[in-house]
């Protein structure tokens, strides 16, 4: 057992973070046993957003999340799972951003 003080809050703070981390691969586990009985976009969708989770992270490498969902693409298209691209997401712009746009329009003309 540790004797110094920070040693044992080091020793608390890593009990924390297995269990955390246990957790977050268990979600994995779960995502991806509920694609494999039902391939779904939906499902293939939770199972990449769980892989992407681990990653951020640093629960599992960049390059494992990406050959893991690589491998899930091939099963989702041997099942016969049509994948539809996502369009990227429109950026909105807020009140404040649209202010300033119009403030330096405003400096540029006079």
């Amino acid at each position: 057992m540790p004797i110094i003080k920070s040693a044992k809050k080091a020793a608390r703070q890593a009990v924390k973070r297995t269990e955390h981390n246990v957790e977050i691969k268990k979600s994995i586990k779960a995502a991806l046993k509920a694609f494999r009985d039902n391939p779904t976009s939906q499902n293939l969708a939770k199972v990449q957003s769980e892989y992407d989770k681990a990653v951020k992270k640093d629960l599992i490498k960049k390059n494992t999340a990406s050959r893991r969902k690589a491998k899930l693409y091939a099963m989702a298209k041997e099942a016969g799972l049509k994948l539809e691209k996502v369009a990227a997401k429109k950026v909105t712009t807020t009140k404040k951003a649209a202010a300033k746009k119009t403030q330096s329009k405003a400096k540029a003309e006079a």
